[in-house]
């Protein structure tokens, strides 16, 4: 598994490539050598002597959701009750996971999980109120 954007290079390597760099090394033979580029290598370089920090920063950005260890439990939840409302699934996080999330936030992971809390499929026609005509459904003949 190689380096990834967005992600720090281990302690390892930055103490490895550094101290090749201490030594007399030249940056533009180290940085293919251990496959950093030169610019991070003047940029930890100047961190270290500047700020006396040769480690990685501390990561910044938001951090994770807070349902995300509980995604199984979730779906499965849902799908044992498929009318539960958004307010009773945070409640349910609250009490049985002991994550406490807002509406919103249970309504982003039920769209990330593509779970639909729709409680029933079509409502029939009303008795007592006129309706709309319906309308014709793809490829059914006119009524006339």
């Amino acid at each position: 598994m190689g380096w990834v954007s967005g992600q720090a290079y281990s302690e390892d390597l930055r103490e490895r490539v550094l101290a090749a760099v201490d030594r007399g090394g030249r940056v533009y033979e180290i940085a293919p050598l251990f496959g950093v580029s030169v610019s991070y290598i003047y940029k930890a370089r100047a961190r270290r002597d500047r700020d006396g920090i040769a480690t990685a920063l501390p990561r910044t950005g938001r951090p994770g959701r807070k349902l995300d260890g509980h995604l199984e439990a979730l779906a499965a939840y849902v799908t044992e009750h498929p009318d539960a409302t958004l307010a009773e699934l945070v409640d349910w996080s609250e009490r049985e996971r002991g994550v406490k999330v807002c509406i919103a936030t249970m309504s982003a992971m039920l769209d990330a999980l593509d779970l639909s809390l729709k409680k029933r499929h079509a409502m029939l026609p009303s008795r007592s109120v006129a309706m709309s005509p319906q309308r014709a459904r793809n490829g059914a003949p006119k009524a006339a």
